[in-house]
């Protein structure tokens, strides 16, 4: 098996950002009206009162202090609350199209790399905005790449097992040169009516290029060192929504289980455990012990979690810069989260140093890699 790489990273966010000031405020507002309207059956006890919710409790329960979206407008909206994304003809790129090759121009730039190089794109994301053609297939047109494109989903871990399955695709000599693009457009599937998660999610796109490493002249190279991927079927983190859906009865199809709905404590208390085993697992398998690393690229789904895994494999609580966070500035964007970070704190690491790239979410799923920077 030859030696693969990371050799660029991109990012796309959107312009747009909501912060948690604007967020509860237009929350605060539905549930005020939404009170007042049903002010009768809430007295006679047949329907709850909606509580509000505020900044300080967003960012005490997540760590998010704003977030890109698609679609301001929509969202804050009191009488809309969800973007308002306007459909395209089918002769234009779709918008996740645009955010894949927006984040995948930043990751070749970076490689040094040309689109006409690749010969493998994957779209690895939690929500793909038609079932076919795929949008990898239209990524891989829109570029000029060649070869072969497909999507995949494996929620907020979709990135991670791309990027190891476009390992494998190099190392086996079925691939030269591999694009992993994650195009999550999370406020879609959030219902910000919901006051335990309106305030999670925001919308972002991440590209990851993989290559032989003997074959790059990338400076900031990062070798993966190997890959450790595991699911578990469990119903604590779900989206129902489908194609299915116009198939079945107006209550079933505008039922709140068509958006995002999650058990949060009882992932917190199933993932992290999980996760911390994971990686350690994986670590002693190819010899490395955990104080060896010196960084760990998260998940960015929530702060407090990510404390409690890396304080786990460490062996002690970790520095900001052992376990970096950009939660308080894009908020959770599934799979594109321990990319972002990544992208975002990889620079300043010397050649030699170790990390892992680590995704968590729904599944269960969870994704390692373990990378050390080569160049």
């Amino acid at each position: 098996m030859s030696n693969v790489a990371i050799t660029g990273t991109g990012v796309y966010a959107p312009p747009s950002v909501i912060s948690n000031d604007e967020l509860a405020a237009s929350f605060n507002a539905y549930v005020e009206a939404t009170n007042l309207a049903h002010a009768d059956a809430i007295a006679r006890g047949e329907r709850p009162r909606l509580e509000p919710s505020s900044a300080e409790f967003i960012f005490k329960a997540s760590g998010i202090k704003r977030r890109h979206v698609t679609d301001r407008a929509g969202i804050l909206d009191p009488a809309i609350m969800a973007p308002r994304i306007p459909n395209r003809p089918n002769d234009e790129p779709s918008l996740q199209c645009e955010m894949a090759v927006a984040a995948a121009r930043g990751a070749l730039a970076q490689a040094g790399a040309e689109a006409s190089s690749i010969d493998g794109v994957l779209v690895a994301c939690s929500n793909h905005q038609r079932a076919y053609p795929a949008i990898a297939v239209e990524v891989q047109a829109a570029l000029g790449a060649s070869g072969v494109a497909f999507d995949m989903n494996v929620a907020c871990s979709s990135a991670t097992f791309g990027i190891a399955m476009a390992r494998d695709m190099v190392a086996q000599g079925t691939a030269r040169r591999v694009l992993v693009v994650s195009p999550e457009i999370c406020t879609a599937h959030l219902n910000f009516r919901d006051r335990e998660s309106h305030f999670i999610f925001g919308d972002a796109c991440s590209a990851v290029l993989v290559e032989p490493l003997d074959t790059t002249t990338a400076p900031g190279a990062y070798e993966i060192l190997g890959t450790r991927l595991m699911t578990k079927f469990s119903n604590a983190i779900r989206n129902n929504a489908g194609f299915l859906d116009r198939c079945a009865a107006p209550e079933v199809r505008d039922a709140s289980d068509r958006l995002f709905v999650q058990q949060g404590r009882k992932v917190f208390k199933e993932v992290s455990p999980a996760v911390a085993e994971l990686i350690t697992s994986h670590l002693a398998e190819v010899g490395i012990a955990p104080t060896a690393l010196r960084r760990l690229w998260l998940h960015q789904a929530n702060l407090t979690m990510n404390q409690w895994i890396a304080t786990k494999v460490l062996g002690r609580e970790p520095t900001a810069e052992e376990s970096p966070n950009v939660l308080d500035e894009y908020g959770n964007t599934s799979s594109c989260g321990s990319i972002l970070v990544f992208h975002d704190r990889r620079d300043d690491m010397n050649v030699g140093d170790l990390g892992i790239v680590c995704s968590f979410g729904a599944g269960y799923s969870i994704g390692n890699l373990i990378v050390r920077r080569a160049r």
